[in-house]
């Protein structure tokens, strides 16, 4: 089966296209990467552009792969998104668990409840609970007293999906999935043992950071901060007067979030804004730390705030995993576990037939996209009965029990 995903990030525009075989790894067949100057805080600043950008990388991937690309896997991200945790409990009176209780406490829960401004993106069941004993898996088939679900639900601002779509109506491409990006990253760099016993991974990109949080084989909670990479190299470009350009470069070759005593000693010419083109100026590597350092720290606790202010902090999940572009900045690991009080690792995609130059974690949530499985985030009994037609007598009685029972 093949599986196509898109990154629209805001310094460049990814396309993966993948074999997805049953019982076997999944192997890459083309992955384009195309800059774009288009896309400031995930905001379209000339949209033809973009979508011309968008066509142009869609042609590339499918000419390289030599497959027709007519729907995708979409990422989507989070700076504009709410989290929604809400549970539905139900009298069970000691009888066996059948799927027409769990529809029940679904049909009393806030599950069908529609927001104006906001498009649900992930809606499902994070866990059970039968007399007050968690259960991760169906419960159907346990008999108990009392029965409460526990769910999860990520909407993102309606004007977002709206823009999204009638740029890929246009280029009449069928959106399969929307995808949260930090999910992408996560499904690229995770592994079973991370999902399963915990894990919080967290993306830096160019102009925002996500996260999200694993358990017991659940996304607990996905979200992001309106802060990435590019403040730092800003911050730099301020602090020591500099080009972007030479900010970045300084960031990349000598950027670290650790200093160490021989910092102060290594002397780095650098280019000043000037009008003249060949003024330099020499600062010490400790300057250009002293500017990185602050802004990780802000980082780093803004998502750490984010945890707490939904109570994930209490789980004490001791696995953390880097990601992005901005992960590749020296010491940031050693500098996360500190704040974080985890075991912290750089996570990089590892998948079949990935080039070297796409390996790196900056691709991580564009390689991620392909392996995303709705199922795993689905009602699944609820779409089973979805299928029952609403117009015959049993669909019609189905659907009153639902509502009744």
């Amino acid at each position: 089966m093949i599986k196509v995903g898109i990154d629209i990030g805001n310094s460049k525009i990814s396309c993966v296209v993948c074999n997805l075989k049953i019982n076997n790894p999944p192997t890459i067949l083309s992955f384009i990467n195309y800059p774009t100057a288009n896309i400031k805080k995930n905001t379209f600043i000339n949209l033809d552009l973009v979508k011309k950008e968008i066509k142009e990388v869609i042609n590339l991937a499918a000419k390289e792969s030599q497959t027709e690309i007519k729907s995708i896997n979409l990422n989507l991200p989070l700076t504009d998104s709410t989290s929604f945790f809400y549970n539905s409990k139900i009298e069970v009176e000691n009888e066996l668990i059948t799927d027409l209780h769990l529809k029940k406490a679904i049909n009393q829960s806030s599950f069908f409840n529609n927001y104006d401004d906001q498009e649900i993106i992930m809606n499902y069941i994070l866990s059970y609970e039968l007399d007050e004993k968690i259960f991760y898996g169906n419960p159907v088939g346990n008999y108990a007293k009392n029965l409460n679900l526990n769910f999860y639900k990520l909407s993102i601002n309606k004007n977002i999906i709206n823009t999204i779509k009638s740029i890929f109506n246009d280029l009449q491409i069928h959106i399969d999935n929307f995808i949260p990006t930090p999910l992408s990253s996560a499904m690229a760099i995770l592994n079973d043992d991370d999902k399963d016993l915990g894990a919080i991974c967290v993306d830096l990109g160019e102009s925002s950071t996500s996260i999200v949080v694993f358990e017991n084989n659940k996304l607990f909670f996905a979200d992001a901060i309106n802060i990435g990479s590019l403040n730092i190299t800003n911050d730099i470009a301020r602090g020591v007067s500099t080009t972007k350009e030479s900010a970045e470069r300084l960031k990349t070759l000598y950027g670290s979030v650790l200093s160490s005593p021989s910092d102060e000693y290594e002397i780095i010419e650098v280019p000043v804004v000037s009008s003249d083109f060949d003024k330099f100026k020499q600062i010490n590597r400790s300057t250009i730390n002293s500017i990185i350092k602050p802004r990780i720290e802000e980082t780093l606790e803004l998502v750490w705030q984010k945890l707490k202010q939904y109570n994930l902090h209490k789980k004490r999940i001791k696995n953390l995993v880097l990601t992005g572009g901005g992960s590749q900045l020296e010491g940031i690991a050693d500098y996360a576990q500190i704040i974080f009080d985890s075991n912290v690792r750089i996570g990089k995609p590892v998948i079949n037939g990935l080039n070297k130059s796409f390996s790196g974690p900056q691709f991580a949530q564009t390689i991620g996209s392909v392996l995303y499985d709705s199922d795993e985030y689905d009602v699944n009994f609820m779409k089973k009965s979805q299928k029952i037609s609403k117009n015959t007598v049993f669909g019609r009685f189905s659907t009153w029990l639902d509502q009744y029972i």
